[in-house]
C-alpha cells in the first residue's frame, strides 16, 4: 500500500512565536537558514532561541522567517524513533524554559513534486535577484507528491520548494497522540482510487 504524506504548516491557532536559533555563545548562523535546506549539517554547537511573543506554548513551532522547526522532548522522541535517517535533532535552549527542546534539520531533500497535479505552481523568474532560486518554485496551491519518488522517507523537504516540511502519516499519527501541537497537516498524496 503506497504511503501518505503531509505538509506540515504553521496552525492558525494561538500559540507562542520563537525566534530564530543562534549560537549560545552569541552573534548569528552564518546561514540561519541552514535548517530548512534538507541536508546533513555539522553539529552547530550549544544554540539558543528567544521568545518573541509569550503565548500558547506548543509542541512544536517554526521559528523565525526561516521558519525552523522546533521540537520538545516527545516530539524529538517520536522522530528518533520512527525517522532515523530522516532528521538530525540540535538541542536548543528557548528562553525561560526548563523543558529540553531541539532543531530538527531534515536531511533528504526528495524530487517527488508532481507537477501535473498540483492546483497552481508559481515559479521564481527569470530576473530574480536571488540566482540561487533558479528552478525552484516560488509557491505551490494544492501541493501533490508522487509517493513512489520518496525512498521510503517518513521526513524529508522537497527539491524545488524546500519551505515544505513533509511528513509521513505515521509521523502525522505520532505526533497527534503527542498533542498540543501549533500546526496542521495537508495531505499532498492523492485518495486511493476506489474504482
Amino acid at each position: 500500500m503506497e504511503r501518505r504524506y503531509y505538509w506540515v504548516n504553521i496552525a492558525d491557532v494561538p500559540q507562542w512565536y520563537i525566534t530564530t536559533p543562534v549560537p549560545a555563545s552569541g552573534g548569528t548562523f552564518d546561514e540561519p537558514w541552514m535548517f530548512g535546506e534538507g541536508h546533513s549539517l555539522p553539529d552547530p554547537g550549544p544554540s539558543k532561541a528567544r521568545v518573541r511573543r509569550p503565548g500558547q506554548k506548543r509542541t512544536i513551532v517554526f521559528a523565525g522567517v526561516e521558519r525552523t522547526p522546533i521540537v520538545g522532548e516527545a516530539l524529538a522522541s517520536v522522530l528518533k524513533t520512527i525517522a532515523p535517517d530522516d532528521v538530525q535533532l540540535f538541542p536548543v535552549e528557548v528562553e525561560g524554559e526548563r523543558e529540553l527542546y531541539f532543531i530538527v534539520n531534515v536531511i533528504k531533500a526528495l524530487d517527488c513534486i508532481d507537477e501535473a497535479k498540483c492546483r497552481e505552481i508559481q515559479h521564481y523568474a527569470e530576473d530574480e535577484p536571488f540566482p540561487e532560486y533558479a528552478g525552484q518554485f516560488r509557491w505551490i496551491n494544492g501541493l501533490r507528491i508522487d509517493p513512489l519518488k520518496t525512498e521510503g522517507a517518513h521526513v524529508f523537504r522537497l527539491k524545488k520548494f524546500k519551505i515544505a516540511f513533509i511528513v509521513s502519516e505515521d509521523i502525522k499519527n505520532a505526533l497527534e497522540r503527542v498533542g498540543n501541537l501549533g500546526v496542521s497537516f495537508e495531505r499532498v498524496t492523492e485518495a486511493p482510487d476506489l474504482h
